[in-house]
């Protein structure tokens, strides 16, 4: 386990570590032990970036950006030469996920005749919507934006992420189709929507100690829950403690700790389907560091 740091470490040999996730409360409840020192490692220091996922997907397809970032899974194909996901840090959806929303009582059928506020094409919710149907007609719009963008009338419907699959009904809001439910009555799986992915050239060693120092820090989470869920709250998007407590219980548990062999399968399966429907361009070659 990762253990405080000695002050006899001098701050010129500590090898210095770039992590980067998204400003949500499941990740920040997630990297609650590593960004607060609650969890340190002998001989190396950690530097947090906080930024939007779609960010993030962008920035790792350069290598020189983060040693660990966040990514959406639909991401993984276009940076696998530089980057293997961890066994750890996972967010998967057990029978529930990115959704469609309206501000009408729509069908499935009737999404073919309307255009769809996305979030980014490279978000895991865009790629399993392009999985459901290639052919619906999408459009990028933020994603705290999409809501919003609805309510004004600017769009028929918006595929959501984050917490607004909580507070979409709050805005009088239907939905038309939750993915997670849809893909787990077509597979049988979670629907797996981000890691975090590691640089291959810090090497076997490195890998084993950054993975076991997330790992610690996850259960560190969730063992100090409350220390934990008060820090997340900064990042919760004016949700109440119940809903904020909610949401990072729906994407931070025992999956987090490790994807389990129907996870990592179900990472796999999506984004094989993904390349076979045209929606990934690069063929996916998936594996994992523990």
């Amino acid at each position: 386990m990762s253990q405080p740091q000695s002050d006899s470490v001098a701050a010129a040999d500590l090898r210095h570590i770039t992590i980067a996730h998204s400003p949500d409360s499941d990740d920040a409840f997630m990297f609650y032990g590593l960004a607060t020192n609650k969890i340190r490692v002998p001989g190396y220091r950690f530097t947090h970036t906080l930024t939007n996922i779609e960010t993030l997907n962008r920035r790792a397809q350069d290598e020189a950006f983060y040693d660990v970032t966040a990514i959406s899974f639909h991401a993984y194909p276009y940076v696998q030469e530089n980057y293997t996901l961890m066994g750890c840090g996972g967010s998967v959806g057990e029978g529930y996920g990115p959704m469609i929303v309206s501000s009408r009582n729509l069908s499935t059928s009737d999404l073919g005749k309307i255009k769809i506020a996305v979030p980014g094409t490279l978000t895991t919710a865009y790629l399993a919507l392009k999985v459901f149907n290639p052919a619906l007609e999408t459009e990028v719009v933020p994603f705290d934006q999409i809501i919003p963008a609805i309510l004004a009338g600017k769009y028929d419907a918006g595929l959501i992420i984050h917490e607004g699959q909580l507070t979409y009904s709050h805005s009088g809001l239907y939905k038309v189709i939750d993915l997670g439910i849809w893909w787990r009555e077509t597979t049988g799986l979670v629907l797996p929507l981000g890691g975090n992915a590691i640089r291959r050239s810090l090497g076997a060693e490195q890998h084993a100690i950054l993975s076991q120092a997330l790992r610690d820090s996850i259960q560190h989470a969730l063992d100090h829950r409350e220390q934990a869920l008060e820090y997340a709250m900064q990042f919760a998007r004016d949700l109440d403690t119940t809903l904020a407590s909610r949401f990072v219980s729906m994407y931070v548990n025992e999956r987090t700790l490790d994807y389990g062999a129907d996870g990592r399968e179900a990472i796999r399966r999506l984004l094989d389907l993904g390349y076979e429907r045209g929606v990934i361009s690069v063929k996916p070659k998936v594996d994992f560091v523990d």
